[in-house]
């Protein structure tokens, strides 16, 4: 328990700081109206307490009104207890008019946090996405952007206006009564709050496990789910379930663990404040019986001290929750801690793409620097001319795709188009050049018309069709129940492989980019859908500056150049005739593709 206190003790100044980051949110310094309001609502949360503080009085002065020595007349009785009445309206009203000024300040401080976090993350490079697990990331933004809400609510709508109102009851009860009673209570209060503090530090530790676990259960599930049909290829179900439930139990035992930790607070919690209570009520009893108090001071006490412990009975709740919106906060402003591995040099300029010509220089690169991939590659694809790359896999042919695209930057020599090295220029302008089939069409779980639309979002509902068309896809999607507002369900799972396809090449028309890039875009298809869609891809490239990436040798045997990669580097380069004449690497795949697929056609003989 020690070392868990201590190390949420060590972290908690890093955490506060995360406050400093979001206060340009709260007060923005373009944003007059939005202070206004805050103004407005602070104004409203004093008044609000003001109302509360002023009603035990008048309950004081109702009750000493009516004893056997007072002679006030029925109406000043009334009187009084109508403004007892309208204290305690004005204590709610003021309070909900707090809340409503300040709802539209919390929730456009957590959309904007929530939009820079989100955007920041697509900013990041290739290698950080690759490298997180997806359910996990988006959980720590889920959990991040509750927590700002959270915060808010219990900084400005309880802890506050509570300390506030406590230092005004100490005030009346030293100057209306005794010091002792104020002393009493500041110290039952002082008690309460560092009982609190240091248990529910201990809690954290045991929160903070239990959400390491849930996240892990979480991306495990999102993982499973997401690989439902390899899961249920392998008759996996069984297996599924005890990596799920192996999480969940982990959960489990924390949940149960902090469950336990907050009965031992609530009962400290209670202790406390009914032993401080009895105290100060004590006191009182004896002032009235001495005749130093009157019954209606008496009462007041009472009112003051429950009207007090209200709030503070849930401190230790707030506490909870603001230390844990600290740390779901910190979890997702770490996020924008994390620095963009490729970003736009200062004043990058946009690319100017004339001809479309593309230049690798030299190109050295590796995932990890102990392992390159790229071993000083260079070629040149002339404007308007087709280059495929073709290898075994592990050459490092889709990597050339992932360096245009500049998903990652280059460890040694350069990219260029046009002579323009691609780290000069925006990456908004270099990926608007590029169209990409890609070999697994990933699409958004939306409607075929919104991801033919994806290849440019302005564009037409019209163009996206005429481009549909030029894609041979737009009779089939007519032929569909729901036509173009078909939902093509998670990564496009509705869809065959060829269909999809067919989506991707139509929103690479609609795109209409000078440089075109097809990642073994036909490799995971049947033949005969294979050989359809390469007629697509063939009048897709034609004029276009193209860079074609195969695993099956007949889809580039009309290019005008192909590059044989091995261990990195280009081993050989040539024509098709040309790379068949020299009986070397490409001959013997070559061979080896025609061999299999004579097998494939031939009929199977039974025996």
């Amino acid at each position: 328990m020690k070392t868990i206190s201590k190390n949420v003790e060590e972290k908690s100044e890093a955490r506060f700081g995360v406050l400093s980051m979001l206060w340009p949110y709260i007060w923005p310094k373009d944003r007059p109206a939005f202070k206004l309001r805050i103004l407005v609502a602070a104004i409203c949360l004093v008044l609000a307490k003001v109302c509360n503080v002023y009603a035990p009085l008048f309950y004081k002065d109702a009750v000493d009104s009516m004893g056997p020595t007072e002679n006030l007349g029925a109406a000043l009785l009334i009187g009084i207890i109508i403004a007892y009445g309208l204290a305690r309206i004005g204590a709610t009203l003021f309070g909900e008019l707090r809340e409503a000024l300040f709802a539209a300040v919390a929730q456009n401080v957590v959309r904007q946090v929530g939009c820079r976090v989100f955007e920041h993350l697509h900013s990041l490079s290739l290698r950080f996405h690759l490298e997180r697990r997806t359910g996990g990331l988006s959980r720590a933004i889920e959990r991040g952007v509750k927590a700002i809400e959270t915060l808010l609510r219990f900084a400005v709508f309880n802890i506050f206006p509570t300390v506030f109102e406590i230092v005004v009851v100490l005030i009346i009860l030293w100057a209306m009564l005794d010091w002792r009673f104020a002393m009493v209570t500041l110290v039952t209060i002082v008690i309460y709050v560092l009982y609190t503090k240091k248990v529910t530090t201990w809690r954290l530790g045991i929160r903070r496990q239990m959400n390491e676990e849930d996240s892990r259960a979480h991306s495990k599930a999102i993982d499973s789910l997401l690989n439902y049909e390899t899961v249920k290829y392998f008759n996996a179900e069984i297996h599924e379930r005890g990596r799920f439930d192996q999480a969940l139990a982990a959960y489990e035992k924390a949940a149960v663990k902090s469950t336990i930790s907050l009965s031992t607070l609530n009962v400290g919690q209670a202790a406390i404040i009914s032993a401080g209570l009895v105290a100060v009520m004590a006191m009182a009893g004896i002032g009235v019986k001495n005749g130093t108090m009157t019954i209606g001071e008496f009462v007041m006490v009472n009112a003051y001290l429950i009207q007090l412990y209200q709030p503070l009975n849930m401190f230790g709740f707030v506490y909870r929750e603001i230390m844990q919106s600290l740390i779901d906060m910190e979890k997702m402003f770490s996020l924008l801690d994390v620095a963009q591995e490729v970003k736009d040099k200062p004043g990058a300029k946009y690319l100017d793409v004339a001809r479309g010509e593309v230049r690798f220089e030299n190109v050295v690169f590796g995932y990890d620097t102990r392992r390159p991939i790229l071993k000083g590659i260079s070629f040149t694809v002339k404007a308007g001319k087709t280059v495929a790359i073709v290898g075994p896999s592990g050459a490092g042919k889709s990597t050339i795709g992932r360096l245009l695209y500049r998903f990652y930057d280059v460890g040694g020599g350069s990219i260029s188009i046009d002579g323009q090295d691609i780290r000069d220029v925006s990456q908004d302008s270099l990926r608007n050049s590029i169209g990409i089939v890609p070999q697994d069409t990933v699409l958004f779980n939306d409607s075929l018309i919104y991801n033919i639309l994806y290849g440019r979002q302005d564009a037409t509902e019209q163009e996206a069709k005429e481009a549909a068309g030029l894609a041979q896809i737009e009779d089939f999607i007519n032929n569909l129940p729901d036509g173009w507002a078909t939902e093509v369900g998670e990564r496009g799972l509705k869809l065959s492989g060829g269909e999809k396809q067919r989506v991707a090449i139509a929103r690479t028309i609609l795109k209409d980019p000078p440089i075109l890039l097809l990642d073994e875009a036909t490799s995971a298809l049947d033949t005969e859908t294979e050989r359809l869609i390469q007629l697509k891809l063939d009048a897709l490239a034609q004029g276009r500056t193209a860079i074609v990436i195969a695993h099956r040798l007949s889809t580039v045997v009309n290019a005008d150049e192909i590059l044989v990669f091995k261990d990195g580097e280009i081993a050989e380069r040539g024509h098709h005739r040309q790379l068949l004449a020299a009986s070397g690497i490409y001959a013997e795949m070559w061979a080896r593709q025609q061999e299999d697929q004579k097998n494939s056609e031939e009929p199977v003989k039974i025996t």
